[in-house]
C-alpha cells in the first residue's frame, strides 16, 4: 500500500494537523484498516477508493475507531489527489458517511472543502455540568455550553484557551452526557474572529492540532454571533493552525493549505 503523510491547514510541514492517506483498489476489511490507523498513530488515517472520474469513496480511522467526519483528513486526501495521483482534476468529490464532500482548487495554493454545517443546540444538562468541565479542564467553567456532534463549550477570553495544559479528565466529564468529543472556544484576538481546540480521548485523539468537523459547528456559531459570513479562525492547540470559514447555510466552507510531509509504502 502506497502511504502519504500530509500536515493539513498548514503553511509549511509539521504544522496544522497530520493526516495519514491510503489510496486502496478497494476497502480492506475494516479490522485491517482499523490495525493500520493504529499504528500509524495519527489522529485520523484516511483510506479513499476511486469510484468515477473525479469521484471517491473515502472513509476515516483514528487509533481507536472509525468516524462519520473528518475535515483535516478531508482536505489532505484531496491534496494527495491533486499534487500526486490525478493533477488534472480541478475538483473532487468525496461519497462518505455524511454525505458528498467537495474540495476544489482556489487561489494561492488553498484547498476549498464544502462540508454539512453542524447547528448547535442548546445544552440541557446538569446545572453543575459546566463546573466539572471546567475543573476537568483546570480552568475556569465555560461560559456557555452546547450541544452538536460534539459538546461545544463558550469562554470569554481567548487566554483561557491557549493556556489549556491538556485534555485532563475531560474524557470522564464527556462519558456523563455521552459525548466523546469537545470544542473549546473563545472570540479571537490577533486578527482572528474566534479561536479553539479539541479534544477527544475517548477516540484516541487527546488533542486533535486542527478539527474541520469542529469547524463545521464553529463556523455558523461565531457568523451568527459576529453578524459575518466568512471569518478568519485559528485553532490554538501547540503545533496550531489556520482556516478560513464561510458560513453558507446548509454548507459550511472551509479553506486552507496542505504540506506534503512524507510518503512510503506499507508492507503487510
Amino acid at each position: 500500500m502506497k502511504l502519504w503523510q500530509v500536515d493539513a491547514f498548514a503553511n509549511k510541514p509539521l504544522e496544522g494537523n497530520p493526516a495519514a492517506v491510503i489510496p486502496l483498489a478497494a476497502f480492506s476489511e475494516t479490522g485491517l484498516m482499523q490495525q493500520i490507523a493504529r499504528e500509524n498513530n495519527q489522529a485520523e488515517t484516511a483510506f479513499f477508493v476511486q469510484t468515477g472520474e473525479g469521484q471517491y469513496d473515502l472513509r476515516w480511522f483514528t487509533p481507536e475507531a472509525e468516524v462519520d467526519l473528518c475535515g483535516h483528513a478531508t482536505l489532505a486526501s484531496a491534496y494527495v489527489l491533486f499534487e500526486e495521483l490525478a493533477p488534472e482534476l480541478s475538483q473532487i468529490r468525496f461519497a462518505t458517511r455524511s454525505g458528498e464532500l467537495i474540495v476544489s482548487r482556489g487561489e494561492d495554493g488553498l484547498l476549498v472543502m464544502s462540508l454539512p454545517s453542524d447547528p448547535v443546540q442548546p445544552f440541557n444538562g446538569p446545572k453543575d455540568y459546566a463546573d466539572k468541565v471546567g475543573a476537568a479542564l483546570g480552568i475556569a467553567p465555560p461560559k456557555e455550553l452546547y450541544s452538536a456532534r460534539y459538546l461545544v463549550g463558550l469562554w470569554d477570553d481567548p487566554k483561557l484557551i491557549c493556556g489549556i495544559k491538556d485534555c485532563g479528565e475531560i474524557a470522564r466529564v464527556l462519558r456523563e452526557e455521552y459525548f466523546w468529543g469537545m470544542v473549546v472556544t473563545a472570540p479571537g484576538d490577533e486578527g482572528y474572529d474566534f479561536v479553539s481546540r479539541f479534544f477527544a480521548p475517548d477516540k484516541g485523539v487527546p488533542e486533535d492540532p486542527v478539527t474541520g468537523s469542529a469547524h463545521c459547528i464553529l463556523t455558523q456559531f461565531w457568523a451568527t454571533r459576529l453578524g459575518k459570513k466568512t471569518l478568519k479562525a485559528r485553532q490554538v492547540s501547540p503545533r496550531g493552525g489556520d482556516l478560513l470559514c464561510t458560513d453558507e447555510g446548509a454548507r459550511t466552507i472551509l479553506a486552507g493549505r496542505c504540506a506534503l510531509y512524507m510518503k512510503g509504502e506499507i508492507f503487510l
